[in-house]
């Protein structure tokens, strides 16, 4: 019964938002009023049985979900679009395009999407990017889809396998799950799987017969002048001081253990969202102080960001309310119970409901969050790491996009390819990233002690 239970919630989830087009927040909480009502949870509190209320577990399933991570976000989207405000992102491009020459260009292009993409959504960083790599194929008379494609595919193995963005970020809280670790073993995980992927399919046939026709005008037409833009060093110094505050704190950890000095200080300076604050302050000082930008323009910029994660945020939470009424009710016990009898890993299971929820809602966060509050209860039984059940569902996350994901369309508008060409490229390519991340997964969970 409680399996069904879950079935009948996630056939609702599918139905609210694919056939009535129902925003993803207000599908998880419907879903979660009514999975909690048919498990038999109580409306409201009662006190003197000590049980709490389904309207009372939904509120703190979102609260719970959101408060962790809305400084992390916050800061992070606010960094990210501010740095592409100044013009970092395309002083990072034109420099490395420069240094590596059109011959290397596609690798170039590579590392300034992994380095972007480490702060920037998917979807802004292409916005901005892309118009680098339209401009080079112009000078350089070089096939659009030479250069387009390891863009796309190195900012979708940012986006998608590593915090700080949202789905991994949020799994990662439902899981309890460090995400400095998490970020050091994506890493590990996605950067060999990102760069393989983005070399090859470019030279794949079926890709080679595909000719870009962006539309004019569709790309930002802002041309940057060498004055306007950071030095190259520091745009890169900012963009990857988060990542080096975080991730040198996971690093510390494990090498000189958490009782170290040393280990001490960086847990507070590379602590997830203290780190991207101090990562924010360090760059407003230096714009403002050295590049001589008035604060005005920095604060407009800082908001414009916040909006872009506003939903997404809420998004999360539905996802807490759901794994919330799912822990009071008692099906995540049922679950630890179903699934020890199954000789199953549970990174696999989790690779595996995530990839399901994404094929069929399209939307990432939905699917990260929903799936990880199904799958939470598998790391109870301590066999595998939290770290890497994150990094799992996450790369389930970008399993097969394809008509009803938003960046299926934005990449197709940019590139001005027809519907049966984008499923050729884009759907093959996140599925390929999406197996061949599970397989690393499978690789590091037999190495890293859970």
């Amino acid at each position: 019964m409680p399996l069904l239970i879950l079935a009948l919630g996630i056939a609702l989830l599918l139905i609210l938002m694919i056939a009535f087009k129902v925003n993803g927040f207000i599908s998880l909480i419907i879903v979660s009023l009514v999975v909690g009502i048919a498990q038999g949870m109580p409306l409201l509190d009662d006190k003197e049985a000590e049980i709490t209320g389904l309207l009372n577990v939904i509120k703190g399933g979102v609260g719970g979900q959101t408060g962790k991570l809305v400084l992390l976000l916050g800061f992070g989207a606010m960094l990210g679009v501010f740095m592409a405000d100044m013009g970092a992102a395309n002083r990072l491009a034109t420099t490395l395009i420069n240094k590596f020459g059109v011959k290397h260009s596609q690798l170039a292009i590579i590392i300034v999407a992994f380095l972007v993409g480490v702060v920037l959504f998917w979807e802004t960083a292409w916005v901005i990017l892309i118009p680098i790599v339209f401009a080079v194929c112009r000078s350089y008379k070089i096939p659009v889809m030479w250069l387009a494609m390891p863009l796309a595919i190195a900012l979708s193995t940012m986006h998608s396998f590593l915090p700080p963005h949202p789905g991994p970020s949020a799994v990662a809280g439902i899981y309890n799950a460090s995400i400095g670790l998490a970020l050091l073993w994506g890493l590990i995980i996605s950067l060999p799987i990102g760069t393989a992927v983005a070399l090859i399919w470019p030279r794949l046939g079926f890709v080679k017969k595909i000719t870009a026709n962006p539309p004019a005008g569709l790309a930002s037409d802002k041309e940057w002048t060498d004055e306007e833009m950071p030095g190259f060093w520091m745009s890169l110094f900012i963009t990857a001081m988060p990542v080096l505050l975080i991730g040198g704190h996971a690093i510390l950890e494990v090498t000189l253990g958490k009782n170290n000095a040393v280990t001490k200080v960086f847990s507070f300076i590379g602590h997830d969202w203290f780190a991207l604050l101090l990562s924010l302050m360090f760059a407003v000082l230096y714009f403002t102080l050295v590049r001589k930008v008035p604060m005005d323009t920095i604060m407009a910029s800082c908001s414009k960001s916040v909006k872009s994660i506003a939903m997404i945020v809420f998004i999360i939470g539905g996802g807490g309310a759901f794994a919330a009424v799912l822990r009071q009710g008692g099906i995540s016990d049922y679950i630890v119970e179903i699934t020890q009898s199954v000789n199953l890993s549970p990174i696999i299971l989790a690779w595996a409901i995530a990839a399901i929820m994404r094929v069929a809602l399209g939307s990432a966060s939905v699917a990260v969050v929903t799936a990880a509050g199904i799958a939470a209860p598998l790391i109870a039984a301590g066999t595998v790491s939290p770290e890497i059940m994150v990094l799992a569902t996450a790369c389930g996350s970008v399993m097969a996009s394809h008509v009803n994901d938003p960046g299926f369309w934005m990449f197709k508008e940019f590139l001005g390819l027809s519907l049966s060409d984008t499923l050729k490229v884009r759907t093959s390519y996140t599925t390929v990233l999406s197996c061949l991340g599970l397989i690393g997964c499978l690789i590091m969970g037999a190495i890293v002690p859970a």
